[in-house]
């Protein structure tokens, strides 16, 4: 019992669906997955990068430090996750480019992004495609990791498919999303 107890107690902060709490866990992209997504990225100086549910900020603040991206934005609901994102950009020199909003990314506005990262949860990638297509202007880059966004047509699709943190989705808006 007290294995489930210290499992729980991690697991805290699991999915609160409605209500406004966090609707996907924490967990974090390993580098193995990130070489993954560099693979697609293409980042530019004219690109805005937003990692959607960014936790403690490690995407962000690599995508900073490997492309010339003009900002990364980190939006995430817990507090705790967005103060230490916020302080490891500092830490790593990224502070000047690393944009933090914490709040609920259902509710952010997207309209200024050109390239999203997402690890989320296939149920969860449904409800936001709405979203993405409505907000990001057409070219926007859309890069999934393990979850597809269904009804759209990845554009590339790269990894192992069906292992854990292994499959990149890359998803351009105008083509992907019709």
């Amino acid at each position: 019992m007290e294995g489930l107890e210290d499992t729980a107690s991690w697991l805290g902060w699991l999915a609160l669906t409605g209500g406004g709490g966090a609707v996907v866990p924490f967990v974090p992209t390993r580098r193995e997955a990130l070489d993954l997504v560099f693979r697609v990225l293409n980042a530019g100086e004219g690109d805005i990068f937003y990692d959607l549910g960014c936790g403690d900020g490690r995407v962000v603040i690599e995508v900073l430090k490997k492309f010339p991206v003009k900002r990364g934005v980190c939006v995430e609901i817990r507090r705790e996750l967005l103060e230490e994102a916020t302080r490891r950009a500092k830490l790593e020199g990224v502070d000047d480019r690393f944009v933090p909003i914490l709040g609920d990314f259902f509710e952010v506005p997207l309209r200024d992004a050109t390239i999203v990262y997402m690890y989320l949860l296939a149920s969860v990638n449904e409800s936001l495609k709405h979203k993405l297509s409505k907000e990001l202007p057409r070219g926007a880059r859309v890069i999934s990791l393990d979850f597809q966004v269904s009804g759209w047509k990845p554009v590339k699709v790269i990894g192992a498919r069906g292992g854990w943190q292994s499959t990149v989705y890359y998803y351009v808006i105008g083509e992907s999303d019709r």
